[in-house]
């Protein structure tokens, strides 16, 4: 065996490996890309990325998502929310894994951390047999310095194999593909899909059981901050609901596009990397993204190449969820640290495929919590398999198949902090309008870039307000920029009394949610705070 140490090493026997190929330890860009092509896993397009295919999985699989049950965290585990998988179980997959990588030509370790604030980051160490699945940890993740990679330890380890299939017969699975977490030894195996998103994912989801532990909240959203740093704002949201595009403003600092914690400090992004989805990019609306689609170091997965290499971002022949992975810093406009003070908003995106909610809406204490345990908005084509069309949902906390507490733990500790910051919470619909999906049209890009630079500008708190009759929020009358229909999203139907029916089809669907899931634990300003159906 041979160890090729390109700035750190290590013995990977403490994790029960003993490779007997190439161990390559934090490996560069250049080596990755390299390894990559040779291998016949990539090429490199027009400009230097690296595009790759993930074959069968071009989105996550949340429903082969498991955590183990072991005695140390059982009782704080949600079960209702998450796959169940037992000790004896997950070790056989984990052998199986093992087996499989001490066989392989070459293996890539690369070390590095989640979580910009010291104080709460976590040391990851993700072990793969390919190189590209390497670079995409390497720049989803924050790079040590050559200092922090001396005598590194993991705090949490990534096994991923994409080959390694479970049985579902002997392994407690539920098809070939598996991610499981085991809390105690706080160690993650990956196998069964080729789709880089899962590793990323993992690390998350380890971040969300961890840092309610210490009064941190975990969020998934998007933050940016003004050029000054004194007007923080965070963006949650589904995949496909503008957490990337809005957050990506070019009049602001971007802290982070995905994944941060609020903390006594002030958010923090958990990544040093950029996720974004580049189905029908357009270098007009969406510059930054786009360059950064066209640049050495980024991965695509799913995008289509011509033979000379050129992309065609329209192309959605493989997936509507094509992605650009890439360092934080290629956009230019970003904040060194990845750490920003208390947000003064926060803003939920929904992707509403009923085309009911309005554009923007302002709400208050008890009607944030109740949005944020209901994470409504719809699933978009692509993003989880056997996703090809909008699918309204519910995602609590807007990210449920990333929580491993019960929801009301994030809710409880969301609600203390915009008690202690006094932040303004905002509900901007990124959705459908003039109808629901298939009849009116996706809310203009434009429109929705002017409705939150008023609400983050503080344009809107000296505009006249209606009160929705259905959902109780506070709807802007008239904001400068923007057509005064769009805020009324009853005026964009032809048929109003279509839209009032389909309304109070929303609300049902809202209060069915809500009183399934959380009326038995959920406090009485908050259950009150739902539609009036």
């Amino acid at each position: 065996m041979t160890t090729v140490d390109m700035r750190a090493g290590g013995d990977l026997s403490v994790h029960g490996l003993k490779p007997t190929g190439d161990v390559i330890w934090s490996p560069t860009t250049s080596v990755l890309y390299e390894h990559a092509v040779t291998r016949g896993d990539a090429r490199i397009a027009e400009g230097g990325p690296l595009v790759v295919d993930t074959g069968k999985h071009t989105g996550r699989s949340p429903r082969d998502k498991f955590i183990v049950r072991e005695p140390s965290s059982e009782d704080r585990i949600w079960w209702g929310g998450n796959g169940e998988i037992d000790e004896e179980s997950f070790q056989g997959l984990r052998d199986k894994l093992v087996a499989f990588l001490d066989d392989q030509p070459t293996l890539y370790v690369v070390d590095a951390f989640a979580g910009a604030d010291h104080q709460h980051r976590i040391a990851v160490r993700v072990i793969t047999n390919r190189p590209y699945h390497a670079l995409f940890a390497k720049t989803m993740f924050i790079d040590p310095t050559d200092e922090e990679l001396k005598g590194f330890k993991p705090d949490a380890l990534v096994l991923h194999a994409p080959e390694v299939e479970a049985d579902p017969k002997v392994d407690n699975t539920r098809t070939g593909t598996f991610v499981v977490l085991h809390p105690k030894r706080t160690e993650l195996i990956v196998g069964g899909t080729f789709y880089a998103g899962e590793i990323k994912k993992s690390i998350f989801t380890v971040l969300n059981d961890r840092l309610p532990l210490v009064g941190v909240l975990p969020m998934h959203c998007s933050a940016n901050v003004s050029q000054d740093g004194a007007n923080v704002a965070i963006f949650f949201g589904l995949s496909g609901t503008g957490k990337t595009t809005l957050s990506a403003d070019p009049n602001r600092l971007l802290i982070g596009d995905d994944e941060h914690g609020w903390g006594g400090s002030g958010v923090f992004n958990f990544e040093g990397g950029c996720y974004a989805k580049t189905i029908r990019l357009s270098p007009a609306a969406e510059p930054e993204i786009w360059n950064a689609s066209h640049s050495f170091g980024t991965i695509l997965e799913n995008v289509a190449v011509d033979e000379r290499g050129v992309l065609d971002l329209d192309d959605d022949s493989k997936t509507e969820n094509t992605r650009a992975a890439y360092k934080l810093e290629v956009l230019g406009k970003t904040l060194p640290t990845k750490m920003a003070g208390h947000p003064q908003n926060v803003v939920f995106l929904t992707a509403d495929a009923f085309g009911i909610l309005p554009p923007v809406a302002r709400l208050n204490r008890a009607q944030a919590l109740y949005f944020f345990l209901s994470g409504f908005t719809a699933k978009l084509a692509g993003t989880e398999i056997g996703v090809t069309e909008p699918e309204p949902t519910f995602s609590t906390c807007f990210g449920a198949p990333f929580l491993p507490q019960p929801p009301t733990v994030y809710a409880d500790l969301l609600g203390k902090k915009l008690d202690e910051h006094g932040s303004t919470v905002w509900l901007i619909n990124t959705g459908w309008t003039g109808g629901a999906f298939g009849e009116g049209s996706r809310m203009p890009i434009s429109a929705t870039r002017t409705l939150v630079e008023a609400a983050l500008s503080g344009e809107l708190d000296g505009v006249e307000f209606r009160t929705d009759g259905v959902f109780g929020f506070e709807v802007p009358v008239h904001v400068p920029g923007v057509e005064d229909k769009l805020l009324t999203p009853r005026e964009t139907w032809r048929d109003a009394e279509a839209y009032d029916r389909k309304a109070r089809e929303l609300a049902r669907m809202f209060r069915d949610n809500f009183e399934k899931k959380f009326a038995a634990d959920a406090p009485a300003d908050v259950a009150a705070a739902g539609p009036t159906v």
